[in-house]
């Protein structure tokens, strides 16, 4: 098809609709995604349209309200939310993401769009193709979460802001300490403050540390840490970060002979699965949970699945997703530019039975104990 012809039809669906979607311009003359866009980008250069997020309007709106020559405020189409593609990046699929996607999928199906899918496996050098892949198919918008993390790498920041589409970061920020990239995010920082702030209630004051190296360890660790400063306790607790590839046995292990050595009382454990391995490890060489040792895991996907059942630190998966792609659709739907949000929502801890005082210090609290509070949120 030549490119006078593609001009042609879309300035009849603007002339008949007042504003076009490069996805219906695709599905319309069957050519690619990239072709619309250079398309649209010309077709602005000779004055012929605007482009905005996701397509394009007549002349004089530029995605915000514009002003007619007799000085009244004309209203730009807004591109429907209804019938939108969003595409979602994730690292994975099977653990800690599927309630992230689940929150997404409740908003878009809501709001009668479509949700397309890339996963990386935590793979950070598949991240660029399967976000081209996305925008080559079509979407309206985007929503990221890249392999490595909390901050988005510069080439995928990179590329998204190529692409022209509107996008929200999730569980993710940008470098930059005073950037305008939407995100919604969790507050791992304070969510492990508020397991450490817990335990150090109950009387314990040297709370140890395990995670493995992911997205999510950096701010647990700094959670921990300015919760042991703030909160004055000993900082000669041990704090291990098991490298990824590393033997999870094995640093499990040492782990536990530096725990008995300190003589820490309690621990915080990222993620769940390390968590069970340590109360496996801890039952082998006769130490309680959570008589000898209290425990908080970090995650709650399968904390409550053990076989002493794991108070635990819950984000807000759900509602991140959710958060994330409901604003995603406003500005989808919205005729103005609407501002950047940038949205931290705040973590839960839930209180099972693998919680409760220090050896010694008499008797333990029902709410300590968790005994008959399986799932109190604090």
């Amino acid at each position: 098809m030549l490119a006078q012809q593609r001009h042609d039809y879309v300035l009849e669906q603007l002339r008949t609709h007042g504003a076009v979607r490069v996805a219906d311009v695709v599905n319309g003359l069957g050519v690619s995604d990239g072709t619309v866009r250079r398309d649209l980008e010309l077709m602005e250069q000779q004055g012929q349209l605007t482009r905005v997020r996701g397509g394009a309007v007549l002349p004089g709106g530029s995605g915000s309200a514009a002003v007619d020559p007799a000085g009244a405020e004309a209203t730009v189409p807004a591109m429907p939310a209804e019938g939108a593609v969003v595409g979602m990046l994730v690292p994975s699929a099977t653990y800690y993401y599927p309630e992230v996607l689940r929150g997404a999928r409740s908003a878009i199906a809501r709001a009668g769009a479509r949700l397309v899918l890339g996963v990386t496996d935590y793979d950070p050098g598949r991240d660029l193709d399967q976000l081209r892949d996305l925008i080559r198919s079509g979407c309206d918008g985007l929503l990221v979460t890249s392999a490595g993390g909390p901050v988005i790498p510069a080439p995928v920041r990179e590329l998204l802001d190529r692409s022209g589409l509107p996008y929200v970061l999730v569980e993710r920020r940008s470098a930059a300490a005073f950037d305008h990239a939407e995100c919604v995010l969790s507050d791992h920082r304070q969510g492990a403050y508020r397991a450490v702030e817990y335990l150090a209630g109950l009387g314990h004051r040297r709370v140890a540390l395990f995670t493995v190296s992911t997205p999510t360890a950096r701010p647990v660790t700094e959670g921990h840490a300015e919760a042991v400063r703030l909160l004055e306790l000993d900082p000669s607790a041990p704090r291990h970060i098991a490298e990824e590839g590393a033997d999870r046995i094995a640093a499990v292990d040492a782990f536990v002979r530096d725990c008995r050595a300190s003589a820490a009382t309690a621990v915080l454990v990222h993620s769940d699965q390390e968590a069970i391995l340590l109360v496996q490890r801890l039952r082998s060489l006769g130490v309680r949970v959570p008589e000898d040792l209290s425990l908080i895991a970090y995650d709650d996907e399968v904390a409550a699945l053990a076989e002493v059942p794991l108070s635990a630190v819950a984000p807000p998966k759900f509602e991140v997703g959710r958060t994330a792609a409901a604003a995603l659709l406003d500005r989808l739907g919205s005729p103005t530019d609407l501002p950047v949000r940038q949205t931290v929502l705040q973590p839960r801890l839930l209180v099972r039975d693998s919680t409760g005082a220090p050896p010694g210090a008499g008797a333990v609290t029902a709410a300590g104990s968790g005994a008959s509070a399986a799932a109190a949120a604090v």
